[in-house]
């Protein structure tokens, strides 16, 4: 359930521009969070500035301002051109920030900050408190770090400021683009042929029967049943008759005791066995079975 206040400046989170104005001799910057766009074709913005200020007087001079993005790394310097006032300090010394000379106007643009708007003003509306300057952005100057191998802006990877109730914020993480909501998904392709098979093959198990019929060499008809014979199997580690006399020419004959009788037990040499053909008959529901030999 929501409580019923008196009107407020509850709008968040907004941005905590830095708006540089007068000229490169007489420059001065201060830190505002009320700006933002107006319209896109003309891109016009705005500010609202206390008559008090002194960026307002070098704006209502000159008709010309900068809106500067700042990021994270030089949020000091955002809250304390905020609280300081440009007729007592040359701000720009004091924060350690570098003014730059724009492209179409007299106003320096901030080089610590990624993205720096040029705007000239259109109109002075007063509301109070504070008197909105309109403007139209007439260039945008952006730091190449931040521009992608597309030529796309990518402005997340820069660390930008929000400010939202007298406290300052990074932003977080990116959930989506404008237009996501309704954007049609795309179908995932289905694998090839060849993946396929070789998919099969790594985590489907082959049956039995079938796989019982690869190990056969052959196959013939006996009383009118089916008889597989199944190929000759091998030692899984087989060793030559010279390596084995080899071996046992190394090693000196071995005798063992028998804790019971006492009895003494050569070592014997490893015996070789002889693997002969099996043969399978098939019974009529499609198993296997031995076949006898007589």
């Amino acid at each position: 359930m929501k409580q019923t206040w008196k009107p407020g400046t509850l709008t968040a989170p907004l941005p905590p521009a830095l708006i540089s104005s007068g000229d490169m001799n007489t420059k001065n910057v201060m830190t505002a969070a009320w700006t933002g766009i107006i319209c896109s074709e003309p891109v016009i913005t705005y500010v609202s500035i206390r008559p008090s200020r002194y960026t307002h007087e070098l704006i209502s001079q000159n008709k010309e301002f900068v809106i500067n993005i700042p990021t994270w790394k030089i949020a000091e310097a955002v809250d304390t051109v905020g609280v300081k006032s440009g007729r007592d300090y040359d701000k720009f010394a004091l924060c350690g920030l570098t003014a730059e000379a724009s492209t179409q106007v007299k106003a320096p643009q901030i080089a610590e900050c990624p993205v720096s708007l040029e705007c000239k003003v259109l109109e002075v509306r007063k509301f109070g408190t504070h008197d909105m300057f309109l403007a139209e952005v007439v260039a945008v100057n952006v730091d190449e770090a931040y521009i992608d191998e597309n030529g796309a802006l990518d402005l997340e990877k820069a660390g930008l400021l929000a400010y939202a109730h007298g406290f300052y914020y990074t932003l977080g993480r990116k959930i989506g683009k404008f237009g996501f909501s309704v954007e049609k998904k795309k179908q995932k392709t289905a694998p090839s042929v060849a993946t396929q098979v070789k998919a099969d093959k790594k985590f489907n198990k082959e049956k039995s029967a079938v796989k019982f019929k690869r190990a056969a060499k052959g196959s013939f008809m006996e009383n009118g049943v089916e008889v597989i014979e199944v190929k000759d199997k091998k030692p899984r580690f087989a060793k030559s008759k010279a390596m084995s006399e080899e071996k046992a020419a190394r090693k000196p004959e071995r005798r063992f005791k028998s804790k019971e009788a006492g009895a003494k037990f050569a070592k014997k040499d490893n015996k070789t066995t002889d693997f002969k053909p099996v043969s399978y008959q098939k019974k009529a529901d499609g198993s296997f079975r031995k076949k006898r030999v007589l």
